[in-house]
């Protein structure tokens, strides 16, 4: 038995809202749309499958509810801050080799959006 692909699910009355952030902001593409589900994800794979478990957040923060690994977090924060979304934790280079920020997406849950130091 092998697990193949963790999924996270957020609720929402409205499953299309979710465009701005993930699809507009993050680049993610929708893979499957049947109107009360929309799932976005990026066009390849890049690691395994992951589920993390935590007391906070790493340097006092809360825990977020999703974390996402992008390639040039500085570019996504520019685009964030333009874009007008709450910014709950600026960018900040962290001791432990990431460099990130906390963003809260359209239904108030709060992302880590990283990338780690090369």
């Amino acid at each position: 038995m092998a697990v193949r692909r963790i999924v996270a699910n957020i609720a929402t009355p409205n499953p299309r809202d979710a465009q701005a952030f993930y699809g507009d902001l993050l680049g993610l593409e929708i893979v499957m749309d049947h109107g009360w589900i929309v799932t976005f994800a990026a066009e390849e794979i890049l690691t395994r499958p992951q589920v993390g478990f935590a007391a906070e957040g790493g340097s006092g923060t809360p825990v977020p509810d999703l974390s996402i690994e992008v390639d040039d977090v500085d570019t996504v924060y520019a685009r964030a801050t333009s874009d007008g979304f709450d910014i709950a934790y600026p960018l900040t280079d962290e001791p432990w080799g990431v460099r990130r920020f906390f963003v809260r997406d359209p239904f108030g849950k709060l992302v880590n959006i990283l990338s780690h130091h090369r």
